[in-house]
């Protein structure tokens, strides 16, 4: 009994060497794989990183908005539930206080989401949690209704072809910015959407000016570079260096089916 124990305690170490190895071999001829359990979060300049259900913001109180806002859309997200649009509400998570809706009141400005509600429509809690004013930001009608929602469709349809995206969106926040209401909620000049395909190991980001605008996304795709130049916050810091550097620095849009 003792001889077979010992036998069967020397193939199960030989069996999980084996796998050790075969394990290893794998990565060393596939090192663009992105590995289940990755944290797509971005870096938080401001420590107050909000977890609701559904999305997940960092804020910044010196500004009166999100400094980016994350989630994962797959595909089965994606539904046209027909809900009632609730009213807006500070969020009660952002220990600061979150902007107060009255601010965008007679600014000329929308209450532009930076989670769209039409991604969130799968649960009416999901739906809900988009109209908290850590998700809104101030944005002209014209913009937040024209190249903007145009993005936003066809985030929608790259979730339907590729089956999951990792979105992050926000506004470029600096000191220059103009403001609207009593708390002096900035306005953003240019805003930005990044998303990464993880299941293919690829990503594709945008930078828009403040403005409508009729020209194809493609005018609009940047490096993920340039935006954590322009906003100071690291994207995707959970990969591999190898390839963060990779994804980060490309402006590829052939993977993408525009």
């Amino acid at each position: 009994m003792r001889n077979r124990k010992a036998v069967y305690a020397i193939l199960s170490l030989l069996i999980a060497i084996v796998f050790y190895y075969y394990q290893n071999e794998i990565e060393k001829k596939n090192p663009q794989i992105i590995t289940e359990g990755f944290n797509y979060l971005p870096t938080s300049t401001t420590g107050q990183v909000i977890q609701h259900q559904n999305y997940t913001l960092s804020y910044n109180e010196l500004y009166e908005q999100a400094e980016w806002v994350a989630y994962e859309l797959n595909r089965s997200h994606l539904t046209y539930d027909d809900r009632r649009r609730p009213y807006f509400i500070s969020d009660p998570k952002v220990i600061t206080g979150s902007a107060n809706y009255r601010n965008y009141k007679k600014s000329g400005y929308d209450r532009g989401h930076l989670c769209p509600a039409g991604d969130r429509r799968f649960s009416k809690q999901a739906y809900d949690e988009t109209f908290y004013t850590s998700n809104i930001t101030p944005q002209k009608n014209d913009f937040n209704a024209g190249v903007w929602n145009r993005l936003e469709m066809k985030t929608r349809y790259w979730t339907k072809k590729y089956g999951q995206l990792y979105v992050v969106t926000g506004g470029v926040l600096s000191k220059d910015l103009p403001t609207i209401g009593y708390e002096d909620v900035a306005v953003p000049k240019q805003f930005y959407k990044i998303l990464l395909d993880k299941s293919n190991s690829k990503a594709i980001a945008f930078l828009f000016p403040h403005k409508e605008s009729k020209k194809s996304l493609q005018n609009f795709v940047t490096s993920i570079d340039k935006i954590e130049e322009l906003t100071n916050i690291d994207f995707f810091s959970s990969l591999s260096d190898d390839l963060e550097n990779k994804l980060e620095s490309s402006t590829k849009i052939s993977n993408w089916k525009f």
